[in-house]
């Protein structure tokens, strides 16, 4: 899930990136063929509002996810000029055409930089990744430092889903949607708390929770479901200006 919409990144170099540049025009095509992107617990404030939160993964292996489209390789949250449709955009999408790479098991990261990204260029559009003295520019060490703290709501996420696993709080579910034309499409293969679980849970359990503020957490996800049912307005708008 990770490299959903990542083609060709590769580690940022003084050499090879010397006159690189990357221009941030807030198109995000390059999203338009995912139908879900990873959230951190973090977002879950500024996300539920406005997508579906749901969990996705296999056995122990599980990470929240925000809904972007009913069927495989739809974004209904971006138009065809390539805006995003919604006031709050994940910082995995925000996070784009950088990401971290490892390959000693999490002990050291790299910065790295898609160069297919449509904004990434040599021709000094936007902003220098390297100044003249072959430093990292302040643009830069700015991504660094979002992308560091994106590692760090990685690592306290995934310990918050590993909470859930414990509690098995988790179920399979599928969402529906009724179509203009008739009929409906499906969504299935994600998960999502159930409510009957999390009432029975052991009342130190629910104290736990509340202390740490991740039940919170579980019932903006679970508000934040009923935004499935504006994914009908979103296809019918598709629709339209297919």
């Amino acid at each position: 899930m990770q490299l959903l919409i990542y083609e060709t990144a590769v580690p940022l170099s003084s050499v090879h990136h010397a006159k690189a540049s990357v221009d941030v025009r807030g198109d995000y095509r390059f999203s338009k063929n995912v139908n879900s992107v990873p959230l951190m617990a973090v977002e879950f404030p500024a996300a539920a509002p406005e997508y579906a939160i749901v969990f996705a993964g296999t056995g122990n292996a599980v990470m929240p996810a925000v809904i972007l489209g009913m069927r495989d390789k739809e974004n209904l949250f971006i138009n065809t000029d390539g805006a995003w449709q919604a006031k709050y955009v994940p910082a995995f999408v925000r996070r784009y055409p950088f990401v971290f790479s490892t390959n000693d098991e999490g002990k050291t990261f790299t910065l790295c930089v898609d160069e297919v990204y449509s904004g990434f260029n040599r021709e000094d559009r936007g902003q220098r990744l390297f100044n003249d003295e072959g430093k990292p520019s302040e643009f830069t060490n700015n991504v660094l430092k979002f992308v560091k703290e994106y590692q760090v709501q990685f690592n306290r996420t995934k310990a918050f889903c590993d909470k859930l696993v414990e509690l098995d709080l988790l179920e399979t579910m599928q969402a529906q949607v009724s179509l203009v034309t008739g009929g409906t499409t499906s969504l299935t293969g994600f998960k999502a708390v159930d409510r009957k679980k999390l009432k029975a849970l052991p009342a130190e359990k629910l104290a736990e929770l509340a202390k740490t503020d991740e039940l919170e957490l579980l019932y903006l996800h679970l508000y934040s479901m009923r935004n499935f049912l504006t994914m009908k307005e979103r296809l019918e708008g598709a629709a339209v200006s297919a």
